[in-house]
């Protein structure tokens, strides 16, 4: 026996052929109207049409919820100390070490300070 005298045991089934006229009639089994009724017949899935409502974003959309601190160097800390202080306790203030300082300045706890800045500082957090 050889590869081309090979042949299934039961029979081959043909697919039925519809809407070519012959013995199923006018509509040939499809119904009347409708998109399911004609050719070539796409039904779109359903979440499609809720993907296509939802606007396109662009870019990178994890930004942090905290927000940036307000940089403040050391040699601007006598000018802004009152803004500073008037701030309310939540806000992020960070103290950086550019300048030079000559007076004493109350620090609060929450604020932070870069290395530089603690140097100048002599702060032991």
């Amino acid at each position: 026996m050889q590869l081309h005298e090979l042949y299934p045991i039961h029979k081959i089934k043909k697919n039925k052929r519809i809407a070519r006229g012959g013995k199923r009639g006018t509509y040939s089994g499809r119904g009347i109207k409708g998109q399911k009724s004609r050719s070539g017949h796409v039904i779109k899935p359903q979440e499609r049409d809720l993907i296509i409502r939802i606007p396109k974003l662009r870019g990178f959309r994890n930004k942090s919820l905290r927000g940036k601190p307000i940089i403040v160097n050391i040699g601007e800390l006598e000018k802004k100390k009152d803004f500073l202080n008037s701030l309310p306790k939540k806000t992020r203030i960070k103290i950086l070490g550019r300048g030079e300082i000559k007076n004493p300045v109350e620090i609060a706890k929450n604020w932070e300070i870069s290395k530089s800045a603690k140097e100048k500082l002599k702060v032991h957090v």
